[in-house]
């Protein structure tokens, strides 16, 4: 199998390889969209856990260690895998929902409003 890199591989190689990782096992069983997405929610605390008490500073470094990048690395790959299983399951299309989040974010969060500030778009 050829090396899977972001600059090589689709979303959909990648929901295929995951939809055939679970087909092998079984697993679409169980895998409803409350048990998926109480899944992703669980690695995404798994993830968020190796940056707890970090200040913001601090998480840079630690995502930067050589010693624990490989831990967050696949902390990450939990949280892709499950947010890609949930769209099998549900039949969406990952790219199109992305596609629409980002236009109404642009929207909500206009750059000449938005630029260089943390605010919530309510607060713009």
């Amino acid at each position: 199998m050829a090396a899977f890199t972001d600059s090589a591989t689709t979303v959909a190689e990648l929901k295929a390889r995951v939809l055939a990782f679970v087909r092998e096992r079984d697993w679409e069983q169980f895998h409803s969209p409350k048990n998926l997405s109480m899944a992703l929610a669980a690695e995404a605390g798994e993830l968020m856990e190796h940056f707890l008490w970090a200040t913001p500073e601090t998480s840079r470094a630690v995502a930067a260690d050589g010693a624990k990048r490989g831990k967050i690395a696949d902390e990450l790959a939990d949280v892709v895998i499950y947010a890609l299983e949930f769209a099998n399951a549900t039949g969406l299309d990952v790219a199109a929902a992305i596609e629409a989040k980002m236009a109404a974010n642009a929207k909500k969060y206009p750059v000449e409003k938005a630029r260089g500030r943390a605010d919530k778009y309510t607060e713009l």
